[in-house]
């Protein structure tokens, strides 16, 4: 094994030591369901954002954005722009009446405005669905990080997620997790600032071979059909924005908050975070795409952060920039699958085993099952790409249902399950149908960006249920409504980690 590859080994085991560290700390300090489920509600705003930013910023985002950009040029800016988008939405329609309805979990959220078994039920099975169809691409992008940096084989990176997610999760809960994903968002920042600030001093120091292919670095003609093309930005980044507000792990986070106008702050500085962020990986996407020019004609654009420092530097310089990428990209990875594994434990134990610690745990390993026989048996598909499918599905199916139960007095039940339904099914339908059926032109973007016609489907078909059907809106829509969207009274304060 050469020398750089022992680097890479290195940086990700201290990431996972580090990791494994925190889960311990946390386990002295998780003694209650609350601390398992929520950490007790008291998690400070610049903690929960740097928390939420660890978990949101995956597979996809780490290493997935710059290879979008590599492959597609300027499209694959609309995808930072989006992820980013989402949290505006968060704040502005979710993010403090969510705090306010004192839920664990968003079928907990479901059953406090509309009490109903079979809606909560069915809302838990979504919510599962898309947990298990997120940790798919965080196993695949721990795959390829490890294979392209060492020569390790691929099954070892999805291993090595395993072995330190569910100790993390089993041991301490919400609480570790929370101090241990907000520690990763800062190692990540810091595995993608720093070669970018070497890099530029390079440029700067006009030491850089490759600066004058940078001004040609987007002159590929992407796409001949431009309706296909405004159809594809627009619809893609509808999914990505309203996607976010059907993220279980996401929306659970802000559970965690003391109050409502503290999940606000904590979501104003998340933006900060995301932003701050995101500028880093499109300006290695687009180096890379001028260095790397044969990686952008490749099926492999996934893994062209990991190849950058060695393509740019020489000696010991690229190893360590590489081992710091490859540590940084098993953060992301850490932290996400983190998220989902807790988001997923918390609605099986609700759902199963009556909400206790004992069946958080049992949660946590049914949570890892069925990704890790899809990781083993599916393939390549981008990793942002891959997260992109997810995000259309909770933005068809979930997230509609989320916002009329917030804002809407006369959902009804029925309405929410029909609705619940039609996006789910309309959409992985769509889905698979643009991923196995050979379609060109415009029909197969429709397919594969179902955003844009999916959304105002499930809201009509919700609303027309609702208003139409012989069900009436539940006796309790005025008290819920008001306990979501009026300031609490005697809430705790924030505690200091």
């Amino acid at each position: 094994m050469t020398e750089d590859a022992f680097l890479v080994i290195g940086a990700i085991s201290l990431v996972c030591i580090v990791t494994i560290i925190i889960s311990v700390h946390g386990l002295r300090r998780s003694r209650t369901t609350r601390d398992f489920y929520v950490a007790s509600r008291r998690v400070p705003p610049w903690m929960n954002a740097s928390a939420i930013a660890g978990e949101y910023l995956s597979a996809a985002s780490f290493l997935g954005v710059a290879g979008l950009i590599m492959a597609f040029g300027p499209h694959g800016l609309w995808f930072p722009v989006g992820y980013t988008a989402g949290f505006l939405s968060l704040l502005v329609f979710v993010a403090a009446p969510l705090r306010r309805s004192g839920a664990y979990t968003i079928p907990d959220l479901m059953s406090l405005r509309l009490p109903s078994r079979t809606l909560r039920r069915l809302t838990a099975m979504l919510v599962v669905f898309t947990g298990w169809l997120y940790i798919i691409p965080q196993l695949h992008g721990a795959a390829i990080a490890l294979s392209a940096t060492t020569g390790l084989p691929g099954w070892l990176g999805p291993a090595i997620i395993i072995l330190v997610v569910l100790p993390t999760v089993v041991s301490g809960g919400m609480r570790s997790v929370t101090i241990a994903q907000a520690v990763q968002y800062w190692f990540k920042l810091s595995a993608l600032l720093v070669p970018t600030m070497f890099i530029l001093l390079q440029v700067g120091a006009g030491e850089a071979e490759f600066i004058p292919d940078l001004a040609n670095a987007f002159e590929t003609e992407l796409v001949i059909e431009t309706h296909a093309s405004t159809y594809r930005t627009i619809s893609l980044v509808a999914a990505l924005m309203l996607g976010t507000l059907g993220l279980s792990h996401v929306l659970v986070r802000f559970y965690t908050n003391p109050d409502g106008p503290t999940a606000r702050r904590t979501t104003v500085f998340l933006l900060g975070l995301l932003a701050g962020f995101y500028c880093l990986p499109i300006i290695l996407g687009v180096v890379a795409r001028a260095v790397l020019p044969e990686l952008a004609a490749s099926a492999s654009t996934d893994t062209a952060l990991l190849h950058l420092p060695d393509a740019i530097f020489t000696g010991v310089t690229g190893d360590l920039l590489t081992a710091l990428v490859a540590g940084g990209a098993f953060a992301a990875f850490l932290s996400t699958a983190s998220g989902l594994v807790v988001s997923i434990s918390g609605v099986v134990s609700q759902e199963f085993f009556g909400g206790t610690v004992r069946g958080f745990r049992i949660g946590a390993i049914l949570a890892m099952v069925l990704p890790i026989i899809a990781a083993f048996i599916t393939t390549g598909l981008a990793l942002a790409g891959a997260v992109a499918m997810v995000f259309t599905f909770t933005a068809s199916s979930l997230a509609p249902i989320v916002l009329l139960a917030i804002w809407w007095r006369g959902l009804t039940v029925h309405g929410a399950i029909t609705g619940m339904l039609t996006g789910a099914v309309v959409s992985l339908g769509a889905l698979t149908a643009g991923q196995i059926l050979e379609l060109e032109g415009f029909t197969a973007t429709v397919l594969q960006y179902p955003a844009l016609w999916t959304v105002p489907l499930v809201l009509v078909v919700t609303m027309l249920v609702s208003a139409l059907g012989a069900q009436r809106p539940s006796a309790n829509a005025d008290a819920v409504l008001a306990k979501l969207h009026l300031p609490e009274q005697g809430t705790q304060p924030a505690k200091k980690y």
